[in-house]
């Protein structure tokens, strides 16, 4: 597609918060939304290297608000949207095996609790009999939600990209942005290798790519990259159908089923900013060391796949959604921190109503504006992975 000379809003990221925006924005009637991916295809950066999960258990109110917004959007995707997107309802079990992961966990609970999420506090022997592919030692006890799940995140992307275009949107692959324009404090235009776009409106959702794009406008957007990483084995009869998506939170382990076999990650607490997406090999045997521990029944299993992606993190864990005051016209949806595909929906919905109504109205994101950063005031998200 023809880079077009100009357009109302131009969105920087084809992932699931960049299409999210543009087929809610085009939903709403804007129909002159351009969406630049500088990849060849859509949903391929950070959204189609995650691992699919949607939750409720967070421990900050805003964070599960966005989820019981954002998860029943994703139930009733297919419908809308009319792309089948793999959803299912396994359950979330996290794990706590220190009495710090316990009193949080608990204290988690009571939150979402009263905000109407039903989790509820398993003893260690509920915990095992629930997963006994598991091997419990030193597990306290669990966080369990059986409302939580799995999706398919490329699917979610390509439901937006087809719902947008259907609409009007433009949305244009290869396109790498190389400079944002300005003029007296307000957004002017993007620079691209084949042109340039002159709008008054540019939505920053390039994920781990955020700071660069900030840059390019003079801003500071405080989000780094980390790498992450995640083998699949190949099938293994023995994993039910419905295994939960199991959480060893203070080692950031998971589990959960892919296809006919496991998927598994580990976070690595010491891994330095940066953009590398290789497989850490060295970092991969210590994960798989502490993965066959947790289910020994890896011991018998063979790789089928293995990928690096990135987390964009924020300092406390908490997505920037909204404007930025420095530059009129130019906004962030950004910083999600490992848990932005299950609130891609929603915040694209409330990125949407910031642009077009001047202040999300379904829901107040006020303390995700990035002023927080600039007043001290951020929030901190414990159940991160």
């Amino acid at each position: 597609m023809a880079l077009p000379s100009t357009a109302e809003v131009v969105i920087i990221g084809g992932g699931v918060m960049g299409a999210s925006t543009a087929y809610h924005l085009t939903l709403r009637g804007c129909r002159d939304v351009v969406l630049l991916e500088r990849e060849t295809f859509f949903g391929q950066g950070a959204t189609g290297r995650c691992a699919g999960g949607i939750r409720y258990q967070f421990s900050t109110e805003i964070n599960v608000r966005l989820s019981q917004l954002s998860l029943p959007m994703l139930e009733r995707f297919q419908e809308e949207l009319d792309q089948p997107i793999d959803l299912r309802w396994v359950g979330y079990l996290m794990l706590a095996s220190s009495d710090e992961n316990r009193a949080e966990f608990q204290r988690n609970i009571a939150l979402q609790n009263r905000l109407g999420v039903d989790s509820e506090w398993l003893p260690a022997r509920d915990a095992a009999a629930m997963v006994p592919l598991i091997n419990s030692d030193g597990i306290l006890g669990a966080s369990w939600h059986a409302g939580d799940g799995l999706a398919d995140p490329n699917s979610v992307a390509q439901g937006y990209v087809n719902g947008a275009r259907r609409l009007g949107a433009r949305l244009i692959g290869d396109a790498e942005v190389i400079g944002i324009r300005a003029a007296s404090g307000k957004v002017a235009g993007v620079e691209t290798a084949q042109g340039v776009i002159s709008t008054r409106q540019v939505v920053n959702a390039a994920g781990p790519w955020a700071g660069a794009v900030g840059e390019m406008a003079g801003l500071e957007i405080p989000v780094l990259p980390v790498r992450r990483q995640i083998v699949v084995t190949a099938p293994l009869p023995q994993v039910p159908p419905d295994l939960p998506f199991v959480i060893d939170f203070a080692q950031s382990l998971y589990f959960h089923r892919e296809g006919e076999g496991i998927l598994t990650g580990m976070s690595n607490p010491d891994e330095s900013p940066g953009f590398s997406q290789v497989v850490d090999s060295e970092w991969e045997l210590v994960h798989l060391e502490a993965a066959m521990e947790r289910m020994p029944l890896l011991e018998e299993a063979s790789l089928l796949s293995r990928w690096a992606g990135l987390y964009e993190v924020t300092p406390d864990a908490h997505p920037i959604l909204g404007r930025v005051p420095e530059l009129e016209g130019f906004y962030c949806i950004n910083g999600f921190s490992g848990h932005g595909f299950m609130h891609g929906p929603v915040c694209g919905l409330l990125l949407a109503e910031e642009i077009l109504d001047g202040a999300a109205r379904t829901l107040d994101v006020s303390g995700l504006s990035i002023e927080r950063f600039r007043t001290g005031e951020g929030l901190v998200e414990y159940n991160v992975i």
